[in-house]
């Protein structure tokens, strides 16, 4: 059987705060904002292209605006967590800009990939998400 999947396009967030949620994937992480301007969703790439296609993260105003919330124990949430692969000299240096930026840095061991470093933070929405790099 042939696989049609070539690889990962987007992932979706729902956001009650653009700013903070942009300043986190772009400002914190290094993603591309790709998207213009007079679009109500923000586009960022995280600078891998395949066939055209940039893998991205897409931050969606969510409808209920600031006001709203989202459920606060994790087993309530639909996502699980979201994942960036990183480069072996970047790794260190991101955890530290997160642990610079007042972020819980929670540390792990991958279930499946061995040789690899991992660690969690949360968005701002609260949104875990592991940053994967291999071992140096």
């Amino acid at each position: 059987m042939s696989r049609p999947v070539a690889g990962l396009a987007e992932i979706v967030l729902w956001t009650h705060d653009l700013e903070r949620s942009l300043a986190f994937y772009r400002d914190l992480f290094g993603l591309e904002l790709v998207s213009p301007p007079e679009l109500p969703n923000r586009f960022l790439s995280t600078g891998e292209v395949s066939g055209g296609v940039p893998a991205m993260i897409v931050l969606v105003p969510h409808p209920d605006g600031a006001g709203g919330g989202f459920p606060g124990p994790k087993r309530e949430r639909v996502l699980h967590h979201l994942a960036f692969k990183v480069a072996v000299a970047q790794y260190d240096e991101l955890r530290d800009r997160c642990v610079a930026a007042g972020l819980e840095v929670r540390g792990g061991v991958h279930p499946v990939l061995r040789g690899v470093r991992t660690f969690y933070v949360d968005d701002p929405m609260g949104n875990e998400v592991e940053v994967i790099a291999p071992e140096a």
